[in-house]
């Protein structure tokens, strides 16, 4: 547990390991979608996500549109998000989400996937009332790439257990797993060196002429080659 006196970004649990639990298949199928469409690029673009390729967990995802620094807002979400707060999300900023004493941890996370970049996974419990039953849940980030090749976009997966009762539903930030990403990288692919004649002449490139083979200009026979220069010095 953390301690919520004061959210500072230092006090982000960092943990080394979730458990895999009944549940929450959906975080995973969300982000193996991601890193498939991805291949060998750092991430992949907004244009790329297809609804019908996580229709399974379409409910629990949605995608965010960083608006400035630390703060993004709500552009397209399945209905579990909606049955959380009790109303539609969509334009919500994500700290919505979220009660007060943690939503600088949330900014902090944002700026990480964004600028890192990075995938982020959090632990959330709800608050707690008469009419608000227990409520945990998962939320996962990952950065997509805008139209305009800037990383303005974020995939994200969020999936409460247990009963909603009376919204809207405001989850606190327990823990927080961050994993940088990069690239595969890639040697390049040495190229053969082809062998060149010397009397044959070079392909002519684009509009330059062909260059002419060199020809020796031997003497002829019927001509001497030295000859002898008197004078009556």
């Amino acid at each position: 547990m953390m301690d919520k006196s004061d959210h500072s970004p230092h006090n982000i649990l960092k943990m080394t390991e979730f458990r895999a639990e009944v549940g929450y298949s959906a975080i995973s199928q969300v982000e193996a979608y991601w890193e498939g469409l991805r291949g060998a690029r750092l991430m992949p673009k907004r244009s790329e996500i297809d609804p019908r390729g996580i229709e399974s967990a379409l409910e629990h995802t949605f995608v965010l549109e960083r608006i400035a620094p630390g703060m993004a807002r709500i552009r397209i979400a399945g209905s579990h998000l909606s049955d959380l707060m009790g109303m539609e999300v969509r334009g919500m900023p994500l700290t919505s989400l979220i009660t007060p004493p943690c939503r600088r941890q949330i900014n902090d996370l944002l700026e990480d996937v964004c600028q890192r970049p990075a995938v982020c996974e959090m632990r959330l419990n709800a608050e707690i009332s008469v009419t608000k039953p227990q409520l945990d849940g998962r939320l996962l980030l990952m950065p997509l790439k805008s139209d305009l090749g800037d990383v303005s976009r974020i995939l994200g997966c969020l999936v409460a257990q247990g009963d909603i009762g009376h919204t809207p539903r405001r989850f606190d930030v327990v823990g927080a797993k961050i994993r940088s990403i990069t690239a595969p990288s890639t040697l390049p692919i040495a190229q053969k060196s082809t062998p060149k004649t010397l009397d044959a002449p070079a392909q002519a490139k684009g509009f330059a002429e062909p260059e002419r083979a060199f020809k020796s200009h031997a003497p002829r026979p019927d001509v001497p080659y030295l000859r002898v220069v008197k004078t009556d010095d």
